[in-house]
């Protein structure tokens, strides 16, 4: 039987009473960030829940991780809450539940927030050696619901003991004129650290360098993703598009431009015919020699 229930009747998984409701500080500054509105919350849970979380997260040799490799991102990733060990589980219903998002709806100043218990794109995130995610701006809709606009990422990582020479800092860029302009924000991916941002086209995001921790490490995270109900009208959505740095050479603008055509493919037949990842990831895996 799961142990579940146990750990949510006998542990408060966020501290709301340490954190209170959002400060006018926070909201000042969460509106205020640039180069889109966001806050970096350290100490996020109490130490001893995101150890936990930590210390129980899956192996990337388990075969219930997804696939996301190909030439804009090199990721695993695990959106199946019943695959999750137990005190991930609880901490990601604790995330996704009405109090806590109401809590998020207070920060961000967007009222309506709801959670995906299908945790479509989000849950649980890994990349080792080499692993990396190239800058880009998220899905605007959620593929499985049409009405759906995704507002607010969280991201919370899980890494004890990462070294930031190792890379991996999430980067939060400008664009203008319609072009990336340069890295406006950074935070490294260290233990019990929460991102908290906006998404919409502007919100520019990834770890575009390849990681070089070591053989059995990886950068770990769990990410929710927040929505609002759009009830008049059918959302018009884009798919995730992925940007080149103005460092990048012209060899790899063009690969970062013909994979998200192909991506933007995939996700328009994803949300059309209703399949999951899962096929792809096979496929992704085959093409890299893995079983």
């Amino acid at each position: 039987m799961s142990t579940a229930p146990a750990v949510r009747a006998t542990v408060r998984l966020f501290p709301y009473e340490r954190w209170g409701l959002p400060t006018p500080a926070q909201l000042r500054q969460y509106r205020e960030n640039h180069p889109c509105p966001h806050i970096l919350l350290q100490d996020f849970l109490d130490p001893e829940t995101a150890l936990a979380m930590a210390t129980e997260f899956p192996q990337a040799t388990s075969d219930a991780w997804t696939q996301y490799k190909h030439a804009n991102e090199n990721k695993l990733g695990m959106s199946k809450r019943a695959l999750f060990p137990a005190m991930l589980g609880v901490v990601a219903d604790e995330l996704n539940s009405p109090e806590f998002v109401a809590w998020v709806s207070e920060l961000t100043g967007i009222p309506g927030l709801m959670a995906d218990p299908m945790l479509e794109g989000g849950g649980l995130h890994q990349s080792g050696p080499g692993g990396y995610l190239n800058v880009h701006t998220d899905f605007s809709m959620h593929h499985f619901h049409t009405h759906w606009r995704r507002r607010v990422n969280l991201i919370l990582y899980l890494n004890p003991g990462w070294q930031e020479a190792w890379g991996g800092a999430i980067e939060l860029w400008e664009r203008k004129d319609g072009k990336m302009a340069r890295c406006g924000a950074k935070y490294p991916p260290l233990l019990n650290y929460a991102l908290i941002f906006t998404t919409d086209e502007k919100s520019l995001h990834g770890f575009p360098d390849p990681l070089t921790c070591p053989e059995g490490q990886s950068r770990k995270s769990l990410a929710l993703y927040y929505y609002t109900i759009e009830r008049d009208k059918k959302v018009t959505g884009h798919s995730t598009d992925y940007f080149a740095r103005p460092q990048d050479g012209w060899g790899k603008s063009a690969a970062i431009w013909l994979d998200k055509r192909a991506v933007d493919l995939y996700s328009r037949a994803k949300a059309r015919f209703g399949f999951s990842d899962e096929f792809a990831s096979k496929v992704l895996g085959f093409l890299s020699g893995k079983k």
